[in-house]
């Protein structure tokens, strides 16, 4: 596939998956054999479209009214990297953590890696600090 196919694949999977909900596009759209690399303070939900499932279901539980707005966006050969920022209210009770209603806005890079028409890896790094911060999980730092 050429970077702009592989850009639209993955912008595709953003939109769809992230922000509609749409977990049957999951199966299209990521490896049988996806690898996620999770973010270390991020849960591990294994390899392959149920991890990715798992993955999406706890955030948009957490936060129901989640948009992820894609800020920028780069291709070189068979990787996509995204520069991304999510808003949304913490209505869902996420990782035993009960629900803040609190709004959140985090930032993060995700590169993801394709081949044969399907996201086969991504690693992942946001700002997991910052929004258990805005949440009342973690004191934030003094003004």
């Amino acid at each position: 596939m050429s970077t702009e196919q592989n850009k639209t694949l993955v912008r595709r999977y953003w939109e769809e998956v992230w922000n509609q909900g749409n977990l049957a596009v999951v199966d299209e759209l990521i490896a049988a054999d996806f690898d996620g690399h999770p973010a270390p303070s991020d849960a591990d939900f294994g390899r392959g479209p149920a991890g990715q499932k798992q993955l999406v279901g706890l955030y948009r539980g957490a936060f129901p009214d989640m948009r992820m707005t894609i800020n920028d966006m780069a291709a070189d050969g068979d990787r996509v990297v995204l520069r991304w920022t999510a808003r949304g209210t913490n209505t869902g009770e996420m990782m035993g953590m009960p629900a803040t209603g609190q709004p959140a806005t985090v930032t993060g890079i995700v590169i993801n890696r394709l081949a044969a028409g399907k996201i086969v890896e991504g690693w992942t790094n946001f700002d997991a600090l910052g929004m258990m911060q805005q949440l009342g999980a973690i004191p934030a730092p003094p003004a």
